[in-house]
């Protein structure tokens, strides 16, 4: 029968036939809700090859057969195109097969848990998406599903749902833009709760696809970025005040001051959370993308101020793992919008703190990766380990900063400071090493305010003509400079630390890593991803609430043993984790992980021999089997 359908629907076109298949699919979308139907109908039970064979023809031709139906182009099209339509006698006549084949296919996507297959549907439910138009309901519902496929899908999923989005928003416009914005934002924000190394790179995918999407309607984006990063400054403004109410609050009593130690500290940590600076990191990014566009360009002051505030907020040592990602942003911004911003002072006072000016007490310690962490601990500042990879972050970020200028008729006077404070470090500290890394930054950049005063002893302009401004542009552009040539070395070494440790962290596995190649098969070749479709469609799945096969009992012992092996194998591998755990330094320096005395000394009591009455128990009971089995021999 349903051969009998896709025949005719090929050949003729036949209304009667699409709308019989029409209510076959929505029956397969349906099949084993419990809704009460007769169960002597035709469709009552449905096997397998019949649900594949009408998910498949439904997704693959029916965006052409409505198209046809409604003359409309066989691609794309506009919500202006859809207004239109409805007013038309074949939009009436017809609405309701579209708005059957989108509201049933959102029904099954719902009840769908292989990824694969979810995205094959959405890959075909996409060249439908401007149908939405036509019906507010099921477009906000189908925004809310890509939204969380999008940001919990794994493998192609959040590709596909992510590109289905944009298509909306093109189409539609201001219909939907303004709410997958926000929709995305949220999903962006409950993503960067935590953080390890396992999701670097899905949350920089995440920030990346959500600034790609403010590029569909600047002026609009404008709006939500504004309020935002507003947002951003207001919780960045009750934090200071809070801090400066708990200093000046020294001389009031017990109680008070208790309440306002609390208040403070939950204060300063909705900024010193993973959620608050990746929001830092993503509008930093927007701004970097659209820095030359006349609607973003005005945001980078006020971020920048946001950033420094953070930055300054606790200047201790055991945040200078954040403070490092807001420098990294404030460079950032300095290179794409051609803007100074005063850097050098928040890394040269990293340099003075005393840990840094005197051996490591703590030993060497385990590699710090400043990617996943935002705070260390008491006994990590005391390692070789911590100080090292601070005083190569600064020199490297100092030397980022600088490079920046490095062209500019300015630079011996912009370098000056940073010199002096660099040569008191090399004769303060202690530590060979931190003084050879400090020594040769020092003489790039005195070699470089060498380069650029011989080239502005040539020139005959002021220091405030706009000529200035294109000194040296040649050269800048073929990056000559010393700096410039001292700076690619860095990010060279900076490469192999970070890849050095991504490789020995154990935090990053197979699913992290298979990623990014998957994202790129899946946007490159689409009949590649529709065969993978057809085959995931023609296995033995049917919707919730359907009978399976019974499975022979060969194949449950077999699943039961595979079952058995993994479950051996993860246990080893566990094992292996703790070993690594344990050999390694404790981070927070905590003693409640220690056993107390009592513990110990009941790990440490010797466990009691078998008593000698139970041996003889055992003797008299197997001399006496041995008998009756004798007697029974002899019978």
């Amino acid at each position: 029968m349903v051969d009998a359908w896709c025949s005719s629907i090929h050949e003729n076109r036949s209304s009667g036939a699409i709308r019989s298949l029409m209510r076959a699919f929505r029956t397969a979308c349906h099949y084993g809700d419990d809704t009460g139907e007769d169960a002597k109908s035709k469709w009552s039970t449905m096997s397998s090859t019949v649900f594949n064979k009408i998910m498949l023809f439904v997704l693959k031709e029916m965006d052409g057969i409505l198209r046809g139906l409604l003359k409309l182009p066989t691609s794309g099209g506009k919500k202006e195109m859809i207004k239109d339509m409805s007013k038309t006698k074949r939009w009436k006549s017809n609405n309701h097969l579209v708005k059957s084949y989108l509201g049933n296919a959102l029904h099954v996507l719902n009840q769908m848990t292989d990824t694969e297959m979810i995205s094959f549907t959405l890959r075909r439910l996409r060249f439908s998406s401007v149908f939405l138009a036509a019906f507010p309901v099921l477009l906000r519902k189908y925004i809310k599903v890509l939204l969380h496929f999008w940001g919990t899908g794994g493998g192609a999923l959040p590709v596909v749902s992510f590109l289905f989005l944009r298509d909306l928003c093109i189409q539609l416009g201001s219909d939907c833009i303004d709410e997958c914005i926000r929709g995305m934002y949220k999903a962006y924000l409950l993503n960067c709760q935590f953080m390890n190394a396992s999701k670097l790179q899905h949350i920089q995918f995440l920030g990346n696809c959500f600034v790609e999407l403010l590029r569909v309607d600047l002026p609009n984006a404008y709006q939500h970025a504004f309020v935002f990063i507003r947002q951003l400054a207001m919780i960045l403004r009750d934090a200071h005040s809070s801090t400066k109410t708990k200093k000046s609050s020294k001389k009031a009593n017990q109680s008070s001051k208790e309440a306002h130690n609390t208040k403070g500290k939950e204060s300063f940590l909705k900024v010193y959370q993973w959620k608050y600076i990746h929001c830092l990191e993503l509008w930093t990014a927007a701004i970097c993308a659209y820095s030359s566009e006349p609607e973003f360009r005005p945001l980078a002051y006020p971020l920048t101020q946001i950033i420094s505030g953070a930055a300054r907020l606790v200047p201790t040592a055991r945040y200078f793992p954040l403070r490092l990602r807001c420098i990294k942003m404030l460079n950032r911004i300095a290179a794409s919008t051609n803007s100074f911003v005063p850097v050098s002072p928040l890394l040269l006072d990293m340099l003075e703190i005393k840990e840094l000016r005197r051996p490591p007490t703590g030993g060497v310690g385990k590699a710090i990766d400043f990617r996943t962490v935002l705070r260390v601990s008491k006994l990590t500042l005391k390692t070789r380990a911590f100080q090292e990879a601070c005083v190569f972050s600064v020199v490297e970020e100092l030397a980022e900063h600088l490079a920046q200028w490095s062209y500019s008729v300015g630079f011996f006077e912009l370098s000056s400071v940073p010199v002096v404070r660099l040569r008191n470090f090399c004769k303060s500290t202690n530590v060979d090493r931190f003084r050879r890394e400090i020594k040769q930054i020092i003489r790039e950049i005195e070699a470089n305010s060498e380069y650029t005063n011989k080239k502005r002893m040539t020139v005959s302009f002021l220091p405030n003509d706009p000529a200035a401004a294109s000194f040296l542009e040649d050269d800048k552009n073929a990056g000559v400079s010393p700096l410039s040539k001292y700076v690619a070395s860095l990010r060279q070494r900076a490469q192999q630390r970070n890849d050095s440790l991504k490789e020995s962290s154990i935090l990053v596995g197979q699913d992290s890593s298979a990623f990014g190649s998957k994202i790129t098969e899946s946007d490159e070749d689409d009949d590649v991803e529709d065969s993978k479709g057809d085959a995931v469609f023609s296995s033995s799945w049917l919707p919730a609430g359907t009978p399976k096969d019974e499975e022979s009992t060969e194949e449950k012992q077999q699943k039961k043993k595979r079952r058995k092996d993994q479950q051996d194998e993860t246990a080893f591998d566990e094992d292996i984790v703790e070993d690594f755990i344990l050999s390694s330094d404790d981070e927070e320096g905590s003693l409640s992980d220690a056993p107390s005395d009592e513990e110990a000394s009941i790990k440490q009591k010797p466990s009691k021999a078998p008593s000698k009455k139970k041996g003889k128990t055992h003797r008299r009971k197997n001399k006496k089997r041995k008998q009756s089995n004798q007697a029974a021999s002899s019978v």
